[in-house]
C-alpha cells in the first residue's frame, strides 16, 4: 500500500504541475508530450492521474484514517532477548 500511495502522490503532483503550467502559461505539458490532448499516450497519462486522486481520496478510508508513505518499522527490544 505504500508503494500505491507514493506512486498516486507523484501522479497527482504530476497533474498539478500540468494544471498549474496550464493555467498560467497555457502550456499543456502532457500533451506537449504526446502531441496532443487527444493522443492514446495523453489520454493513458490522465486516466492515470485520475485513478491516482482516486485512490488518494479511498486510501484514508481504507485504512481509518492513515495515510502511509512509509512502511512500517518493528523495533526489537534487546532487552527482552
Amino acid at each position: 500500500m505504500v508503494i500505491a500511495n507514493l506512486i498516486s502522490y507523484v501522479l497527482v503532483l504530476t497533474g498539478a504541475l500540468n494544471w498549474g503550467l496550464f493555467g498560467i502559461f497555457n502550456f499543456n505539458l502532457v500533451s506537449a508530450i504526446f502531441q496532443g490532448p487527444r493522443a492514446v499516450g495523453a489520454i493513458i497519462v490522465y486516466s492515470l492521474i485520475a485513478l491516482a486522486a482516486i485512490w488518494l481520496i479511498i486510501s484514508p478510508i481504507i485504512t481509518n484514517g492513515a495515510l502511509k508513505l512509509r512502511g512500517d518499522r518493528v523495533v526489537r527490544d534487546e532487552s527482552k532477548a
